[in-house]
């Protein structure tokens, strides 16, 4: 059994004010695995405090010396990588092949904020003005359980290129990689106060956090209706915000696609992460004149699609994180049925040979038009909506008829025509017959899938603030 009783604040590891329990689950097996001691709002008073009190040295140092702790923070997560990995199956129940990736990830996006720093100019010339990126203050950066790790280390990269402080909040369902993670960086060196995590609940921590009035930035990942609770809550003090919230993303396949190849692409981009990724291919749109071989297609890579044991490598998509998050899934799988749309594959209980845990069978619905509840609302989960289109102008008006404009994807034979199409959806990045990340490019969401953007000299900006001076050049 796991018992964390720390959380990191000026420096050190200390015991939380907080006295609340909180019961950690292996989503595999449904059992507890663990306690985590939550932090309340007298921890986040404090963390605030100590990011405040860096801030002020912080903020002058130089380029190099930011560079510098963002490689030793690299090289410190690298280090636990294999500890975070195994977090990350223990605790959210990824598949191995994906929780590696996650523990990858955890330590790039310290590297990738290093190499953006190295090349970005503080100063520019903008006519007779001189005109300073100047960091912000006091960043609180709160995370969500899905990729909680890389999470932490992306915002907070971002953060101290920019030469803010930060306090984080990570999700309270995943204190084994949080532990880990602030473990590893307190190994880097970074001066005290510079990071500070609380881990604690929203309601409490993540409110004082959104609330303080020391505190300048919020960025946030989670849900829209928790984004738009924290502008209304941040509207208070003006703070800058980014939020990267949630969405519904198309996948649109071109009537010239290669089937062979765009089929298993498009339900590899609903399934990543076990459904559970606010950047899913959730809603598949195809020709009418191909729907038939469509199904055919996809009802062939679903039935080999592996549900179960995140341990065994043959796994594609393990548990829900949580009880809650399966009811969930369990309760848009009915409602698709009482819509009537058509189950291509899976539906509702546990997978076959699956006797325990948090598990969804893959289900993809067809015959779903785009005002059904599962083609609109945000399932996190492994069900995927088919959706017919008549042509190139259906496809794009049923690809934009949505609240959401985080990610989409084209899949055809025809790049400039995959092009032609991408230009046309709103959505802040697409993907064209490709399932790659990019860490220089901006991410972030168009309409109710956030403000701002991440990643790259974008994602830095997000925490400067520009300030002209003007008379240096009479």
């Amino acid at each position: 059994m796991h018992h964390i009783e720390h959380i990191y604040i000026d420096g050190a590891f200390v015991t939380p004010e907080g006295e609340e329990r909180f019961d950690l689950f292996n989503p595999a097996t449904g059992k507890v695995i663990g306690t985590v001691r939550l932090a309340d709002a007298r921890d986040a008073k404090l963390a605030i405090e100590a990011a405040k009190r860096a801030f002020v040295t912080f903020s002058r140092t130089s380029k190099a010396e930011r560079v510098a702790l963002l490689r030793r923070m690299h090289a410190a997560i690298e280090a636990r990588e294999d500890d975070l990995n195994e977090a990350i199956i223990e605790e959210y129940g990824a598949p191995v092949s994906r929780g590696r990736w996650m523990a990858k990830h955890a330590s790039s996006v310290l590297l990738d904020a290093a190499i953006t720093l190295e090349d970005y100019s503080f100063e520019r010339r903008m006519g007779s003005a001189e005109v300073v990126m100047q960091p912000l203050g006091v960043a609180g950066l709160i995370t969500p359980w899905n990729s909680n790790a890389g999470f932490i280390c992306g915002k907070l990269a971002a953060a101290i290129a920019a030469g803010c402080t930060a306090v984080i909040k990570p999700s309270e369902m995943s204190a084994l990689q949080t532990r880990i993670v602030m473990e590893a960086l307190h190994e880097a060196g970074a001066p005290a106060g510079v990071f500070n995590i609380v881990t604690g609940r929203g309601e409490t921590v993540g409110a004082e956090i959104v609330g303080h009035p020391d505190v300048a930035k919020i960025s946030f990942t989670g849900s829209t209706a928790v984004g738009k609770a924290i502008v209304r809550a941040g509207a208070e003090t003006l703070k800058r915000v980014t939020l990267e919230l949630g969405g519904k993303s198309p996948v649109v396949i071109l009537d010239d696609a290669d089937f062979a190849q765009a089929v298993p692409m498009a339900i590899q981009a609903g399934f990543m992460n076990s459904g559970q990724a606010c950047i899913a291919g959730t809603r598949i749109l195809v020709p009418e004149s191909r729907m038939s071989e469509f199904e055919a297609v996809a009802k062939q890579i679903v039935a080999q699609t592996i549900a179960g044991n995140p341990r065994d490598a043959k796994t594609d998509v393990g548990p829900m994180v949580s009880q809650k998050q399966w009811d969930r899934v369990q309760r848009y799988i009915r409602l698709g049925i009482d819509e009537g749309a058509r189950l291509l594959a899976g539906g509702e209980g546990l997978p076959d040979n699956v006797s325990e845990g948090w598990f969804v069978k893959p289900t993809i619905f067809s015959d779903v038009r785009n005002s059904m509840a599962i083609a609109r609302e945000e399932i996190f989960g492994p069900v995927l909506s088919v959706i017919a289109y008549r042509d190139e102008e259906d496809a794009v008006a049923i690809a934009n008829d949505t609240p959401y404009g985080l990610q989409a994807y084209v899949m055809s034979r025809d790049s400039a025509r995959a092009s032609a199409i991408a230009s046309r959806i709103d959505a802040g990045r697409v993907l064209i017959n490709t399932l790659t990340h990019e860490p220089k490019a901006p991410f972030g969401g168009f309409k109710q899938s956030g403000i701002g953007r991440e990643y790259g000299s974008f994602g830095l900006e997000a925490f400067l603030e520009p300030k002209s001076v003007l008379g240096l050049h009479q």
